[in-house]
């Protein structure tokens, strides 16, 4: 115990004197971004309950900090301690009147439920207005970004808070009541009035433990839903935005024109991907089509996680000559490629017909 204290002691005098709540945002803050960023953990189901949080409840109650550093009035307080009615009216007598900056001086504090309740309420608004305002920057509304946003915005208004707070006297100071509800509840649970009251904290104890489990295994065991793949071709426009129109029909042998090939993964697993593209001369006859000769012209491969996308531009230069040349991305989920890779023998491809003329 001696050494502990004794390293506490090391600790600058703002770390020290920081209070718990607030420095619980801090840490909160901290561990939610490294469960949402680091390699390995934002693989796992534990940014999940960390990320609702974090948007839904910190950066308002942050907020709300920064505002009222202030303890709210005590509900328990005994009328008879603070003064009853005439009490009130001869000390007003002997005071003078009341002016509004005394009125509302001393009811600048707002109490643990109504701060949970504007915690909850401001959080909802912070975020989406966050979100708004990155929209209109280069970074746009992806994770990293916004991560970062709403972080700053709470690390801000947490220190904010503490400030305030340390220059208030410490009997005005806000605290979060963590003993006085331990003693209450431990009380409530352990040290019942009737039976009555035991079996209603053994059913609340089985309640809370029953959506407990159900939220848990909600977020670690989701429904995996339907699983596929998809590979389709996009074009770029005049603002270098990717769009599924004005593909290259028309080519001259030896002149290469660019293409963008798109990969989605929603297998619920990570997963290799080896993309073939092949042209192909081609018959119909009685709207059956017949593959007269193939060549293969080139392979991607790329490795995606669940509800990832894969963008990559290339260049199309078809060898063979004449109208209808058919040009065929085949994508083989696994990595797994047949010596003769064809439409059937995977079940997820895109073509493009092209007239390719000699130089």
């Amino acid at each position: 115990m001696a050494e502990t204290r004794s390293l506490v002691a090391l600790l600058p005098r703002p770390v020290r004197t920081l209070p718990a709540d607030l420095a619980a945002v801090f840490a909160f803050v901290v561990l939610t971004n490294v469960a949402a960023l680091a390699p390995v953990l934002r693989e796992t189901s534990l940014r999940v309950p960390l990320g609702l949080a974090f948007v839904l409840f910190v950066p308002g109650y942050a907020f709300i900090a920064a505002l009222f550093p202030e303890a709210g009035d005590d509900p328990t307080a005994d009328p008879e301690v603070d003064g009853d009615s005439d009490g009130d009216l001869a000390d007003g007598a002997n005071r003078g009147p009341l002016s509004a900056g005394s009125f509302l001086d001393d009811r600048s504090g707002i109490d643990g439920i109504e701060r949970v309740a504007l915690s909850f309420g401001l959080s909802i608004a912070i975020t989406p207005l966050i979100g708004l305002v990155l929209n209109f920057t280069p970074w746009g509304i992806r994770l990293v970004p916004i991560m970062l946003a709403i972080s700053a915005f709470t690390v801000s208004a947490a220190a904010i808070a503490a400030v305030r707070r340390w220059e208030l006297p410490t009997d005005e100071r806000f605290r979060v009541p963590y003993r006085t509800w331990y003693t209450a509840g431990r009380a409530e649970l352990f040290e019942p009035d009737t039976r009555a009251d035991a079996a209603l904290n053994v059913v609340l104890v089985l309640s809370l433990l029953l959506a407990v489990g159900s939220v848990g295994y909600a977020v670690t065991a989701p429904p995996d839903g339907e699983q596929f793949s998809a590979v389709y071709l996009l074009t770029e426009d005049d603002d270098g935005e990717l769009t599924a129109d004005n593909y290259p029909t028309e080519f001259t042998q030896g002149e290469p024109k660019e293409i963008v090939l798109g990969v989605d993964n929603h297998e619920h697993r990570t997963v290799d991907y080896t993309v073939v593209l092949v042209e192909q001369r081609v018959s119909v006859e009685d709207n059956e089509t017949t593959v007269e000769e193939q060549r293969e012209l080139d392979r991607f491969e790329t490795r995606l996680s669940h509800n990832e996308s894969w963008h990559h531009q290339h260049e199309l230069e078809p060898t063979m000559t004449g109208e209808n040349v058919r040009l065929v991305w085949l994508l083989y989920p696994g990595g797994d490629v047949p010596e003769e890779p064809s439409a059937d023998t995977t079940e997820y491809s895109a073509h493009l017909w092209a007239n390719v003329s000699e130089e």
